[in-house]
């Protein structure tokens, strides 16, 4: 095999990872992403891009803190480095505030963020309707930025981009050796996946420069993340729902809720509205699979099912779906050899 060809579908941030991460984990072969939506059009784009995960029921504690880690580590490097502009990376300090601290566990990435500590009293007087909280500092992705940046990366290292739309994995069969499925919640349809459903977010970006803390409900449902470039409010988990139109009245439950948590947010400017549909599933499919038509075959390694935790997650994953290409290679390459003999 001269140079295996990889095409990685999806062009979402599980897609633009693993691409770049393939492409310098084997340099040896050749890596074209083929999407029909690029930023600023994905689901990417419209998560927050904050470093805090969300457990995946079906996936093992271990296997969640190692993707994890590998997600900080990597983005905690490009953060202190000159790239980190470009990328979009940033440290955010704040606080994941509980009504009740027995509902407060200590999470599986508590000694990965940096300095994980249970809230004082004096920074809980800002919070009066809650009991207990925990203060520590983690990573931002502002998503657009970090999504161009990692496709200009990919083609630094030699990557194609192609904008087309794949109804079927196997019209990629003659001109591409191994495929890298990443597209997402669009599994469902291309490859029947009927385990992956989606859950509805709805999120406001507003103007207001001055907040530089993160303020996180511990249910998750209402949320201040600060980024370069704007501020998030959030937001909603509306399971099976595939409404991609705004409702005026949840934003207007969002903004409410944020401004008790935040007041100044009363001064916000530029409020836009956006919504995504995080592509969820009980846990992240990460597996090769041989696919046969007749005497044909064709490799494809699964990467998808990321819901709520993308971005914290998704080097980690890159890293595994790379490995996974590695062994899809090796035996290809062995069956080259044998058929020779």
């Amino acid at each position: 095999m001269s140079k295996p060809r990889i095409a990685v579908i999806g062009a979402g941030l599980i897609g633009l990872s693993a691409a770049v991460c393939i492409s310098e984990t084997i340099p040896t072969c050749s890596v074209t992403i083929i999407s029909d939506e690029f930023t600023p059009n994905t689901t990417s784009d419209v998560a927050a891009g904050m470093l805090i995960p969300h457990t995946y029921p079906g996936t093992p504690i271990y296997q969640q803190k190692q993707w994890f880690k590998e997600t900080f580590d990597y983005l905690f490097a490009i953060n202190n480095s000159s790239e980190a502009p470009s990328a979009g990376i940033s440290l955010v300090s704040g606080w994941q505030i509980f009504k009740t601290s027995s509902s407060a566990e200590l999470p599986f990435w508590s000694d990965i963020v940096l300095g994980f500590r249970a809230m004082t009293e004096m920074e809980l007087k800002k919070f009066p309707q809650y009991r207990f909280g925990q203060a520590f500092t983690t990573l931002k992705c502002d998503c657009p930025s970090y999504l161009l940046w990692l496709e200009k990366r990919l083609k630094g290292n030699g990557g194609e981009v192609h904008a087309k739309r794949i109804a079927n994995l196997w019209d990629l069969q003659n001109n591409y050796d191994i495929v890298v499925n990443c597209t997402g919640i669009g599994s469902r349809q291309l490859i029947g996946d009927l385990k992956i459903y989606p859950v509805r977010g709805q999120v406001l970006k507003v103007h207001a420069p001055w907040l530089n803390h993160f303020i996180r409900d511990g249910d998750g449902l209402s949320y201040i993340y600060p980024g370069i470039h704007n501020v998030t409010l959030g937001g909603t988990r509306e399971k099976g729902s595939w409404n991609l139109s705004p409702d005026p009245n949840i934003s207007k439950d969002i903004f409410d809720k944020c401004c008790a948590l935040e007041p100044s947010l009363q001064k916000a400017q530029d409020i836009k509205v956006r919504v995504g549909l995080r592509p969820s599933r009980l846990a992240v499919r990460l597996q090769k699979e041989i696919l046969v038509q007749g005497e044909k075959k064709l490799p494809v390694v699964h990467n998808y099912g990321h819901g709520s935790g993308g971005f914290s997650m998704h080097w980690g994953t890159a890293k595994e779906a790379a490995r996974l290409v590695g062994e899809c290679i090796a035996t290809l390459q062995d069956s080259l050899s044998k058929a020779k003999l």
